[in-house]
């Protein structure tokens, strides 16, 4: 599966399902450059995308966070992580999304 976590595998069609969320949901976030920049034509997403997008969304959905502070969020964990503790973060995002 490790192998999956960077090769680009999902349209934003199958995420949206995945998230019980609407396509136009995540275009507005791709719209406010909320989500991993892609740039082909069909655009596909990794494992690593897909729960960059989950994030983004439950930060606008559930905690009703604007997109001026995701941007910040996304920032903080992008520019003063290592990948190892931001792998963790997401893990640990990724569990209390679960229980929701």
């Amino acid at each position: 599966m490790a192998l999956l976590n960077n090769k680009d595998v999902l349209p934003l069609s199958s995420i949206a399902e995945l998230l019980n969320t609407k396509v136009r949901t995540l275009k507005m976030y791709e719209d406010k450059k909320l989500l991993p920049l892609k740039t082909e034509i069909k655009k596909l997403y990794s494992i690593n995308d897909i729960r960059v997008i989950s994030f983004v969304h439950y930060l606008s959905s559930i905690k009703k966070i604007n997109t001026n502070g995701i941007k910040y969020i996304i920032d903080i964990l992008d520019n003063n992580m290592d990948e190892k503790n931001r792998e963790e973060f997401l893990d640990f995002v990724e569990d209390k999304m679960e229980k929701l």
